[in-house]
């Protein structure tokens, strides 16, 4: 079946300015699909469309023709030019530059990248102010259940929308495992070394295993035998290349506030417990709380306000808030918890609402309590966190009506 993604009416207004319209985000997730549902959506209106995939060679091999002719090719009479793995054309950023600044044409141009530290470089430098870009991510739960799939389910096998159209759970295993193997693994190592592939998978083994723990190259440096610079290098990649959320600490006036600490989330679920080779039930492992905060990261990254970032907060003693939302610098408050007996408000949050008067609201994501209550005059909501996409207000608090 097909999956109704929730980005596309988002995609379909951006298609009414000249902007040049970029879809970035790891590889598999459905920026193709978009893009030809997008196609649709034009033809649709009678626009005339011109559609490539530069993976394929016969569209690759129209892009390696004289500079000028492919201009003429491409601008004559096309309403909406869709160019899908862009990055495969080297002069893409400059092309997509002449025919954002020629006066003559009406031309907008829909393209998709997989991801590439070099393709961020040349967008950011040839298209400032042409271009709006968007990432695509896997599918979030509340997409995903349009196939019947539970919670625990999407926890263990994630959002990658293939997997929809696969009836046998080995199958859909063996599919994540060659995700990882041949589409993520094989774009890093056109960035690093081949000698130094066994570290990297090393490195990638250490960040699943401790997910969500504050990472200090430091100690990855002296547990696996590689030195701070060629750790943060790894994990810049890692960030960059759409494989991990990299989360800085939130400090304001606390002596013993770490304040440049970082922890680090999987975009996907499946894709980490494809590294761990661990498959079980979500809600019923070990490691669930790990899964509980990569999903509440995941859903608040991807559905941030232009005005917000996501951090965490820590203090030398150990007291911890998984995620702090600021919003205009207003931080809301999201702590993640496994089953409670009842509605006790965690320490932590008590602790960063006496020392932090700006703080709007408070959440303690678990498995069974759905409650409000109160700590000096802030409201602390329990949400179910089978519930919190559809919880009405958080939703108002991201802007997602």
């Amino acid at each position: 079946m097909q999956i109704k993604r929730e980005i596309f009416a988002k995609l379909a207004e951006e298609l009414e300015n000249k902007k040049v319209l970029i879809l970035l985000g790891p590889r598999q997730v459905g920026k193709s699909y978009l893009m030809v549902e997008l196609e649709n959506y034009v033809l649709d209106n009678d626009k005339q469309t011109q559609f490539f995939n530069l993976e394929l060679p016969e569209d690759s091999r129209f892009f390696s023709k004289d500079k000028v002719e492919l201009y003429k090719s491409l601008v004559k009479n096309t309403d909406y030019l869709f160019i899908d793995e862009f990055q495969y054309y080297e002069n893409a950023s400059q092309l997509f530059k002449a025919i954002f600044d020629d006066r003559k044409t009406k031309l907008k141009i829909i393209a998709s990248g997989s991801s590439a530290l070099e393709m961020h470089k040349h967008l950011k430098e040839s298209l400032a102010g042409r271009k709006n870009s968007y990432i695509i991510t896997p599918l979030n739960f509340q997409e995903i259940q349009q196939s019947k799939t539970s919670f625990s389910k999407y926890l263990s096998h994630g959002g990658y929308p293939e997997l929809v159209s696969i009836d046998d759970q080995s199958k859909q295993e063996i599919y994540l495992k060659e995700i990882l193997s041949s589409y993520i693994l094989r774009d890093i190592k056109a960035l690093i070394k081949e000698e130094n592939i066994s570290e990297f998978n090393n490195l990638l083994y250490q960040l699943a295993f401790n997910q969500g723990q504050i990472i200090s190259t430091n100690s990855l440096a002296n547990e696996l035998r590689m030195n701070n610079r060629t750790i943060e290098k790894y994990l810049e990649i890692l960030s960059q290349t759409y494989i991990l959320h990299r989360i800085n600490s939130y400090s304001q006036n606390l002596s013993n506030e770490l304040k440049k600490s970082k922890k680090y989330y999987f975009y996907d679920m499946g894709i980490r417990n494809a590294i761990l080779n661990n498959f079980k039930p979500g809600t019923t492992r070990k490691d669930k709380g790990s899964l509980y905060e990569q999903y509440v990261c995941n859903f608040l990254i991807n559905n941030c306000p232009a005005n917000s970032e996501l951090r965490f907060w820590r203090t030398r003693n150990d007291q911890e808030i998984d995620f702090v939302l600021l919003k205009n610098h207003d931080p809301y408050l999201f702590e993640v918890k496994s089953k409670l007996n009842r509605p006790e408000i965690p320490e932590s949050i008590k602790t960063f609402i006496r020392n932090y008067r700006n703080v709007k609201q408070a959440f303690v994501i678990n498995e069974n309590l759905e409650c409000e209550a109160e700590y000096d005059g802030i409201s602390v909501d329990f949400i179910k966190i089978e519930n919190l996409e559809y919880d009405c207000i958080l939703k108002d608090i991201l802007n997602l009506f």
